[in-house]
């Protein structure tokens, strides 16, 4: 990344969008300019229903944006669920150009634009490309070659591929709100160096997102992307059950979920009685005892975990996991919910505790993940969005083509 270059990052929720903007400061970190957010209910069960709603919430985000810092926001990165995202292993032998010299910076750019040629199926396109680690002659891992003396290397990388409906949507959207796309980067994969600790981004990890509508899965050994997807539930599904089941608003329903909210029944410490403010049967309240409540949020909580679990045995990936990283708005208001998930997966579930995630509102931390993402990226050309001062006219790209200036070349 260059100093003084400027990142926009977009994630596009179930019950929001939110935008950051981040500059890369002297100190090569990020520093945000702006964060805004607008609710937005254009996305439902991971599907879009209602592009016009998405695009007028993304026009308003980035008007507010605009406003603020006095900039003219033309393109930016967009995260991107899992459940549209399929990863493809590959890697490449390559000599390099001068063995006398060591390996060059085109030496490495050359392997990373051939290990991109895997095949790609119809319907899907290539989003992005994610270098694992690269393999001297004499055997030696290494993240960077360049200037190692090595006559040969070989890279071992990820080439992420997204389904081309839907990245032809998320396009559409944002071109309707007048910006165009820089990249699509899955959301697991931008938050992982946001959620992980030290010692957790060199083990086998998953990252387990429990968001408001969604659930993110995203599988990693080490510096391999291994697998992604997406459980179509959350904290708002719980939120509904406590709301249908006990026949109360929903804005009562979230409340009591906050308050009260256990993931396992046998935690409870005192049974002591609820009183229902909203309910709509005869009466105009009901009282409940505590046990009901935390019986209704224990189901749904385990039926996600459930999911989880059958997903990733089904995808052959659970046992290559060591540990389970939660994090998501969905389920940090909700105790006890790790060791739901220990018993859950039989593995091994703690809450995330990244050094930076105290640091950014949890509305923000997945846009703020991918701005962070973008700028650590190894190996690009340019990762700057297109920003200027005054001309309305929008960069005109595909993002292919934008993939295909994302690096050296």
């Amino acid at each position: 990344m260059a100093i003084g270059d400027i990142i926009v990052g977009i994630d596009i929720g179930t019950s929001k969008v939110s935008l950051v903007v981040g500059e890369v400061n002297n100190f090569n970190q990020i520093e945000v300019i702006c964060n805004t957010s607008q609710k937005c209910n254009g996305i439902k069960k991971c599907r879009i229903i209602d592009e016009d709603e998405i695009s007028l919430a993304i026009s308003k985000i980035i008007k507010d944006a605009e406003s603020e810092t006095d900039l003219k926001i033309n393109s930016a990165y967009v995260a991107i669920p899992g459940k549209y995202v399929t990863i493809v292993q590959n890697s490449i032998a390559k000599d390099a150009k001068d063995k006398y010299s060591g390996i060059s910076a085109k030496d490495v750019t050359s392997s990373i634009m051939q290990v991109k040629d895997v095949e790609v199926p119809d319907g899907k396109t290539m989003i992005d490309i994610v270098t694992d680690k690269f393999i001297l002659e004499d055997g030696k891992e290494v993240s960077d070659p360049i200037g190692s003396l090595s006559s040969s290397f070989t890279i071992e990388a990820q080439v992420i591929l997204a389904e081309k409906e839907f990245v032809k949507q998320i396009t559409n959207i944002l071109r309707k709100a007048g910006i165009e796309i820089d990249g699509l980067v899955p959301i697991t994969l931008a938050e992982r160096n946001l959620m992980l600790d030290v010692n957790e981004l060199t083990d086998s990890i998953m990252l387990l997102d429990i968001g408001a509508g969604n659930t993110e899965i995203g599988v990693f050994e080490k510096n391999g992307f291994i697998y992604t997807n997406t459980i179509p539930l959350g904290g708002d599904t719980v939120t509904s059950d406590i709301s249908l089941v006990l026949n109360i608003e929903l804005e009562e329903a979230e409340k009591l979920k906050k308050q009260y909210g256990l993931a396992l029944k046998s935690y409870i410490d005192n049974d002591n009685e609820i009183i229902l403010n909203t309910y709509r049967g005869d009466s105009k309240t009901r009282a409940i005892k505590c046990s009901e409540l935390i019986e209704i949020i224990e189901a749904r909580i385990e039926e996600i975990f459930s999911l989880v679990n059958k997903d990733i045995t089904t995808q052959g990936v659970k046992q290559r996991i060591n540990n389970v990283i939660l994090t998501g708005q969905g389920i940090t208001s909700i105790s006890k919910s790790d060791v739901a998930g220990k018993v859950a997966l039989n593995i091994p579930v703690k809450i995330a505790t990244g050094r930076l995630i105290s640091t950014v509102r949890p509305e923000f931390r997945t846009a703020y993940s991918l701005v962070r993402y973008v700028a650590a990226k190894p190996f690009a050309k340019k990762v700057s969005s297109t920003i200027d001062s005054g001309s309305q006219e929008s960069i005109i790209k595909t993002v292919m083509e934008r993939i295909k200036d994302f690096f050296y070349s």
